[in-house]
């Protein structure tokens, strides 16, 4: 089943200020600020000293709703104006299998659906309109 549909930042290297300002702009109760230094270490694919302490996930409670975010990985282009994606939450892989398939169509995988520190199967991909969509799928006890 889907559970929600939220914004999704991408920031450029600013995200744990952008966390602070939303904080406070918005009233928004912060659930959670991971780094790219708190992901586990993966000796095929070193993380770069500048990475360490970029956001890798934050999420912020809005009201009634949520507002996510991360920085763009250091060397990954960023371009102002197409940073907002759209994040869908699922709690079955399957459905999130299915989703991910139909947005596809027409479109592009910018990220398999995989397992992640995260989720159990997390993607993204670029639909036929050119919006990114992440698919993530919730479970519980998973980390």
């Amino acid at each position: 089943m889907i559970l929600g549909a939220y914004a999704y930042l991408r920031m450029n290297g600013d995200g744990k200020e952008a966390v602070t300002f939303y904080e406070n702009a918005l009233e928004a109760k912060v659930l959670g600020v991971q780094t790219y230094g708190e992901l586990p270490e993966n000796p095929e694919f070193p993380l770069p000293a500048e990475a360490k302490d970029l956001v890798v996930h934050a999420q912020l409670k809005i009201g009634n709703t949520f507002l996510m975010l991360s920085d763009t990985f250091p060397g990954q282009p960023y371009q102002m104006g197409s940073q907002v994606d759209v994040a869908i939450t699922l709690n079955d892989a399957e459905k999130s299998k299915e989703v991910f398939g139909k947005l596809q169509e027409g479109g592009e995988v910018i990220m398999p659906l995989q397992e992640t520190p995260w989720s159990p199967s997390y993607g993204q991909v670029k639909d036929k309109f050119g919006i990114t969509w992440q698919i993530s799928t919730i479970a519980e006890n998973f980390s």
